[in-house]
């Protein structure tokens, strides 16, 4: 735990403070092999000490390693430095703590809940670390730039699409996919989901699956009605067609400004972040504008943009 923690710290302070860490780190690797003056004599029956070269052999391993990492972590924190500056960022985005071991209980928020033995509805992952989860919903605008920034940037985030706009050019969300983004369910027309029947409804987030599958390789495990808006049969047609969670969000995101769905309008551990895929047409901005927002946002209240699938 102490090694995440300094790693961390690492990422966030840049190269001084790596080569301070690494100091530190260095001294403790060596320091029990030269600390304490003479050597004490060996117990009778021990096994004879390494020789000196062999010991030094031995402690090189670790350094050189530590030191690898720490080069590694200085020239990843220079990109992002780089990256931000390019990309119009008063601020370099903070780095994501390693994923955890064991991912949290996903339940289903007090209020939400349609039914037992289905999927749980959220708007927050349950974490203690300050990371929040970024989403982009429909697929209506495919700008290349927004794929340039985020992979330079190195924001993680989950798309939720829906067919009757992605059809209109499938390979722009599978240069997404290669570049590490998962896709998931936003169905396949984006209708008003408990106006429809059950059998309708399961046309929708079914058809959508099998789409995803065919074009990209995968069924998702993720589905987010539309306008967030489900009842009891979505969330069985869901299930039924392979659905594990319902992820909807608990901040929305726009060019100009971030809404709020909580009282206390501000983050929290865990939080989703809600967007989405809209330009000029239809916002006061482009896509690049939007991630400025919400980064902006994100940033100067400590937080940082983890992906979504690791904690699910």
């Amino acid at each position: 735990m102490q090694l995440v923690r300094q790693k961390e710290e690492m990422t966030r302070k840049g190269s001084k403070q790596v080569r301070m860490v690494l100091a530190v780190l260095l001294a403790s690797a060596i320091g029990s092999g030269c600390a304490g003056g003479a050597a004490d004599p060996p117990e009778r029956g021990a096994p004879a000490a390494p020789a000196a070269g062999q010991q030094q052999a031995d402690r090189q391993g670790p350094a050189r390693d530590l030191a690898g990492y720490a080069e590694r972590l200085r020239r990843a924190q220079t990109l992002r430095v780089a990256a931000a500056r390019k990309w119009g960022l008063a601020r370099t985005p903070l780095a994501a703590p390693p994923p955890p071991a064991v991912k949290p209980k996903i339940t289903t928020r007090k209020g939400f809940s349609a039914g037992p033995g289905l999927p749980p509805v959220f708007t927050t992952v349950p974490v203690k670390e300050r990371v929040v989860f970024l989403t982009m919903d429909d697929g209506a605008e495919k700008d290349p730039k927004l794929l340039r920034m985020m992979t330079e940037l190195g924001i993680p985030y989950s798309a939720f699409l829906s067919n009757y706009l992605v059809r209109e050019n499938y390979a722009y969300f599978q240069r997404m996919q290669g570049r590490g983004v998962s896709l998931h369910n936003h169905t396949l027309n984006h209708r008003y989901m408990p106006g429809l029947t059950y059998a309708q409804q399961k046309r929708e987030i079914c058809g959508m699956q099998d789409v995803i599958e065919k074009r990209y390789g995968k069924r998702p495990r993720l589905f987010r009605p539309p306008y967030g808006n489900y009842n009891a049969d979505t969330l069985r047609a869901a299930r039924s067609c392979g659905i594990k969670a319902v992820p909807l969000w608990a901040a929305e995101a726009f060019p100009d400004r971030m809404e709020w769905r909580e009282w206390d309008r501000d983050l929290h551990p865990g939080d989703i972040i809600l967007t989405h895929f809209r330009g000029k047409g239809e916002w006061k901005g482009t896509m690049p504008d939007m991630i400025r927002r919400v980064m902006k946002t994100v940033t100067a209240k400590g937080y940082a943009v983890a992906r979504l699938e690791d904690y699910l």
